[in-house]
């Protein structure tokens, strides 16, 4: 069951704002339930998937790990279209493939990465995570 499956994931996203255009740094305010707790972080980029990316490293801090692979599908056709993103992170000869679909292409991108966390955390072969890091937004 999907919903009980995303109930067991350590990490969770919950909600991503992101500003960007040319007037400026893009910036993420991405918001992540990490153990039961929410944690908030704002950050700025060289683009808003960079933006994003280092909000997921600022709360649930992972330097070993390296994104080794970025990947966009569109699923339908518009517009409207819906976003399929595939990460790949690899660290220490593990790798795994984290996946997420929305209608908005960051959205997609910081659920596919949040995935690929939980993944990597079940393939580092224990429940604990990352000192979590405790900042208010």
């Amino acid at each position: 069951d999907d919903e009980t499956m995303r109930d067991n994931q350590a990490i969770q996203f919950r909600e991503l704002e992101i500003y960007c255009g040319s007037h400026g740094p893009p910036r993420a305010i991405l918001t992540l339930e990490v153990d039961g707790e929410e944690q908030t972080v704002t950050t700025r980029g060289n683009g808003p998937v960079d933006a994003v990316f280092k909000a997921m490293r600022k709360i649930v801090p992972h330097d070993d790990a390296q994104l080794t692979l970025y990947e966009v599908h569109a699923v339908t056709e518009g517009t409207d279209a819906q976003a399929t993103v595939s990460v790949v992170l690899a660290e220490d000869g593990r790798t795994v493939r984290g996946t997420g679909a929305h209608v908005d292409t960051m959205v997609a991108s910081a659920k596919a990465y949040a995935n690929a966390l939980n993944k990597l955390i079940v393939k580092r072969g224990r429940s604990e995570l990352p000192a979590v890091a405790r900042t208010g937004g």
